[in-house]
């Protein structure tokens, strides 16, 4: 009688997870699945009312043998690792700074935050006036200095990192926030006992502090790549994927092949092929961040 009680008790979590687990399954697994099998079907938005047709692996080979895609690739793999690692090194140069309680440390987190508070739409209309050649208050700045004026968003070498720019200030924030209290999480002793031994701050800094926080930059990183590979409404709203294609990101060509070029069985490749590489991008660092806590 009293094992049946324990069994009950061992049982009762799982069945109070259940309904959460079975929401979980509809919202997630199912769209999944149904990308996968719609990405081996040719299926037109205006025919959407036919019955897709099977293709089998054609749309991946047209896509890998499609130059804009190929591209876009490029650009994404390129974006997605200049705005992580330019994010997390300028959070953390923040945090540092402001890790000991200097006077006014409250206002400057909420100065800080505030960038990942607005809007995309609003970060990218914000932006793009910024930047427009006529009017842009940066261009206007540079001719006041006597500089010559840059084509932000018409130049294609300029363009993507005018973009990267714009990400890294609204989403610097985020991870200033996340390594902040990760730093401010380390006990004090650990750092006390390094001074009475002699360590200097910059040993403290690499011998301490950083493998402390590991798992927090691990997490941070991975947030962020996820989110970065997901980006849409800002690139959609300044460049919308221009000039030509040197600021498409994978997000943004699968949306112009599934509304623009009306191939939702393409498009869906596009998912595929998305959520492969940000499954095994996250894979990487999730396991190289297990493997430096241990």
């Amino acid at each position: 009688m009293f094992n049946n009680g324990v069994m009950k008790r061992n049982k009762s979590p799982y069945l109070f997870a259940l309904p959460a687990i079975a929401v979980l399954l509809l919202v997630m697994v199912v769209p999944v699945v149904s990308g996968i099998r719609l990405s081996f079907f040719e299926w037109f938005l205006r025919d959407i009312r036919k019955e897709p047709v099977f293709v089998g692996l054609r749309n991946f080979i047209d896509l890998f043998g499609s130059e804009n895609f190929q591209t876009s690739i490029r650009v994404t793999l390129v974006f997605t690792i200049s705005v992580v690692c330019l994010e997390l090194f300028v959070g953390l140069v923040l945090a540092l700074l402001l890790e000991d309680g200097l006077p006014g440390l409250r206002f400057f987190r909420t100065v800080f935050i505030l960038p990942v508070m607005i809007a995309p739409v609003v970060v990218g209309v914000i932006w793009k006036f910024l930047y427009n050649p006529s009017y842009g208050k940066i261009n206007y700045f540079l001719s006041v200095l006597g500089l010559k004026e840059v084509g932000w968003l018409s130049d294609p070498h300029m363009a993507l990192i005018s973009i990267i720019i714009t990400d890294i200030w609204q989403w610097t924030p985020f991870v200033f926030l996340l390594l902040l209290a990760g730093l401010q999480g380390i006990p004090s002793d650990l750092s006390d006992a390094a001074r009475v031994d002699g360590a200097n701050y910059l040993q403290n800094l690499i011998h301490i502090k950083l493998p402390c926080i590991s798992g927090v930059i691990g997490i941070t990183a991975v947030l962020r790549l996820i989110d970065a590979f997901r980006g849409l409404v800002v690139m959609f709203i300044m460049t919308n994927g221009g000039p030509g294609v040197s600021t498409e990101i994978l997000s943004l060509h699968l949306y112009k092949t599934a509304f623009t070029d009306q191939r939702l069985g393409k498009a869906s490749a596009v998912a595929v092929i998305l959520l492969g590489i940000i499954t095994l991008l996250s894979i990487i660092f999730i396991t190289k961040n297990m493997k430096d806590e241990t």
